[in-house]
């Protein structure tokens, strides 16, 4: 038995002002938490929850980590980037070619995420969000797929990706060179250890794979990072 990925979580200055971004954008129901925290529940049973989580974070440089949407058409791409602008979103340029089909935009956080277009045969039948695309090196591919006992479905030139073995989103590592980390992360994973299983046991094992307890958290959470130094959070009670 091994953790769960509980939730892809947002830190973020207004976090129901977000929620509602990427509600509207996804069409996935939120409910809200008890401390000003927003989750919003996949439709799908093999979807992750979003949690936004209130954070006073500066944005520094791109995110270490960004949706990738999927589109089925030339017309639905367009209809998915005209409802995130009159959502609140923008366009960004982050370096991206003119002859590249996917659009690169941005929430109303500042968060990067892009728009895939149809005919992706990578994001096939992965779902609206079809990747968590990350910046990270092999290895880091290597240790959450063994954290998380997600399948490699993709290993080549350095890069990864890791799919649930129930379908739906994939996560992605691009490979070297990795960017410098500036500052804690805007976005990180949330995990739920086995059920009966107490969360020092998890860590312990997320230790000897590479992880680095910070000795940090709260009452509800341990803090710790990956071999890449992103943090990510262990549940100790739900």
């Amino acid at each position: 038995m091994t953790s769960r990925l509980f939730a892809i979580c947002f830190r973020a200055t207004r976090p129901s002002s977000l929620a509602q971004f990427w509600s509207g954008l996804l069409g996935w129901e939120s409910t809200e938490g008890p401390d000003t925290d927003v989750t919003l529940l996949p439709p799908d049973p093999a979807g992750i929850r979003i949690r936004f989580l209130p954070g006073q974070e500066h944005k520094t440089g791109q995110n270490r980590a960004h949706f990738d949407l999927t589109s089925t058409s030339p017309e639905d791409q367009q209809q998915t980037v005209a409802r995130a602008l009159a959502l609140g979103g923008k366009h960004i340029d982050v370096g991206q070619l003119p002859e590249e089909g996917h659009v690169v935009l941005a929430d109303p956080d500042g968060n990067e995420f892009c728009v895939i277009e149809a005919g992706n045969k990578f994001l096939a039948d992965t779902g609206f969000i079809g990747a968590l695309a990350c910046d990270g090196a092999q290895e880091v591919g290597y240790f959450w797929s063994e954290a998380l006992r997600w399948p490699l479905v993709w290993d080549q030139d350095q890069e990864t990706a890791i799919q649930s073995p129930n379908g739906g989103t994939k996560i992605t590592w691009g490979g070297p060179p990795v960017a410098p980390k500036t500052g804690t992360n805007r976005l990180y994973f949330e995990l739920a250890p086995p059920a009966g299983s107490g969360w020092e046991a998890e860590v312990d094992r997320l230790i000897s794979l590479g992880a680095t307890h910070t000795g940090e958290g709260d009452g509800a959470r341990a803090l710790m990072l990956d071999p890449d130094g992103n943090e990510f959070s262990v549940q100790k009670r739900r």
